[in-house]
């Protein structure tokens, strides 16, 4: 099996990005799964363009993509990506779309194709916080998350697609206050083991795993 991870370049006004650093430190190998790690930049389009690139280079069974989500204290898997750019900033080339469909032609919504609540799992057997998220929210990552979706749907392949958010490191929140955070080391363990259960898991677990509100 091959898994392609992404992760992206820092955006608003960040110095680093944990999901290119947290990517770069995955192992080659997860479980018999040779890894094969891209960075893409926060750029509407453009982020998609390189996957597509990638996808005809190294033809992988399954896309995972790594994103930050400032603010959230555990590795978040997530269920669903929208067909909406509302963007709250702007991309790093200074793009913001504004309730703008990713897609025309796309549905409302596409849902991850990966065992979301396996990898949640696997994660906390591990003692790190992990839990579904039902939102990917209307940036970049929930673009890549849709966008993925959509590609892999319009080309009739069987490849399997989905995203993870994970938290700030610590040195992004020295001056922001109450700011939860992760190291990065556990970060890439929590990852390692979000992986292994994709490659060992071809259909989901059966478990609680949605929310209240």
């Amino acid at each position: 099996m091959k898994i392609l991870v992404t992760g992206f370049d820092p955006f608003g006004g960040e110095k680093m990005n944990p999901s290119i650093e947290s990517v770069k430190l995955l192992p080659d190998s997860i479980a018999d799964a040779t890894i094969i790690k891209l960075e893409i930049p926060t750029v509407v389009y453009k982020s998609l363009s390189i996957i597509h690139d990638a996808i005809q280079q190294y033809q992988p069974d399954v896309v995972l993509s790594i994103g930050q989500a400032g603010g959230r204290s555990d590795i978040t898997i997530e269920r669903v990506g929208i067909n909406m750019n509302d963007f709250r900033i702007k991309d790093n080339e200074g793009n913001q779309p504004i309730d703008q469909a990713i897609f025309e032609d796309g549905p409302a919504a596409y849902f991850s194709s990966l065992p979301i609540k396996a990898m949640v799992n696997e994660i906390q057997k591990s003692n790190i916080p992990a839990s579904i998220s039902n939102t990917a929210g209307t940036f970049v990552c929930n673009h890549v998350l849709y966008g993925v979706r959509y590609m892999i749907e319009h080309e009739n392949s069987t490849m399997k697609s989905g995203f993870i958010h994970i938290p700030f490191v610590p040195q992004q929140v020295v001056n922001k206050t109450n700011m939860p955070s992760m190291a990065l080391e556990t970060i890439v363990e929590g990852l390692t083991c979000a992986i292994r259960a994709i490659v060992e898991n071809e259909v989901d677990i059966k478990t609680i795993g949605g929310k209240i509100s």
